[in-house]
């Protein structure tokens, strides 16, 4: 199972997860999901939920690590 560090990245920034969610374009529910269980997440998710974190698409890896 992928890894991510969704949630500390998201701390971090002192974002809510509601407005990580909004910023992504994804529901709570889902941004939950992968906080909670590392649940893998289409590549699409991923794309906007790393934008919305402010980061760019090639620092992906700090975000969603590989096992």
């Amino acid at each position: 199972m992928a890894k991510n560090s969704v949630k500390k990245y998201r701390e971090s920034l002192m974002m809510s997860k509601a407005e990580l969610a909004r910023k992504a374009g994804i529901s709570v529910q889902t941004l939950d999901r992968i906080e909670k269980t590392d649940a893998p997440c289409r590549m699409d998710t991923q794309r906007k939920i790393i934008e919305a974190l402010g980061f760019k698409l090639e620092d992906k890896n700090k975000i969603f690590m590989k096992d």
